[in-house]
């Protein structure tokens, strides 16, 4: 296990020959909780003016559609939450408070309404990027950068017109690392994963859906 220092001791980019696979469709098709753990390691990948923005995702939520009260999908499918029905392998991005966007990873077949919310990413590649997208200074505090829902979406450049995009494009995707790097998803086993409720919901609280990667300093809440 990587010590605190050697996650947040760094400014440029870190990895900068990272190797990535994308996921393909059927990885996204599996049952949601499944998913949900396997995606922690693995990177998140936007293209944005000819940079790959590239980050690890350390922390997500499961919702599991009409099962679960505190998922969009609990009541059926609407005009705002439609993406969510889509076949697993889209993002389905939402705004919330009415400030901030939100994105989450459609899972299962299609018409389950099943997703998993990127709560928080290690941020990896273009770096300086992100920074100067969500327009702060991270000199003194990087770990600020991704460590929220929210934070992730400004410093990746996630909104409205991301909706519905295919995680098997070329735009957005989800990749895993094609050789062993002191980095590499497969290195995230079972013991290095902990499951408690998810954050801010009262509504299916019980449930602990939410999964994050032990002791990683970029986890929005511990």
């Amino acid at each position: 296990m990587k010590s605190r220092k050697s996650y947040v001791n760094f400014r440029k980019d870190n990895l900068p020959d990272l190797q990535l696979e994308k996921l393909p469709r059927s990885f996204y098709l599996r049952p949601t909780i499944t998913v949900a753990k396997d995606l922690l390691g693995k990177y998140l990948v936007r293209k944005y003016n000819n940079q790959l923005l590239t980050g690890k995702i350390v922390e997500v939520e499961a919702y599991l559609g009409e099962k679960d009260p505190a998922s969009h999908a609990f009541r059926g499918q609407t005009k705002r939450n439609e993406v969510m029905f889509w076949e697993g392998g889209h993002l389905y991005v939402y705004f919330t408070y009415g400030m901030h966007y939100c994105c989450n990873v459609v899972t299962e077949e299609k018409g389950k309404g099943r997703a998993i919310l990127l709560r928080a990413i290690e941020p990896v590649k273009n770096i300086e990027a992100m920074q100067n997208f969500r327009n702060i200074d991270i000199t003194k505090n990087m770990i600020n950068l991704t460590n929220g829902p929210a934070k992730v979406c400004q410093a990746f450049m996630l909104g409205r017109e991301e909706n519905g995009t295919d995680l098997c494009g070329d735009k957005i995707w989800i990749g895993t690392t094609t050789r062993l790097t002191s980095h590499d998803s497969h290195l995230i086993s079972g013991k290095d994963i902990i499951s408690s409720p998810r954050v801010g919901i009262t509504n299916g609280s019980k449930h602990k859906w939410r999964f994050y990667i032990k002791e990683n300093p970029w986890v929005s809440k511990k």
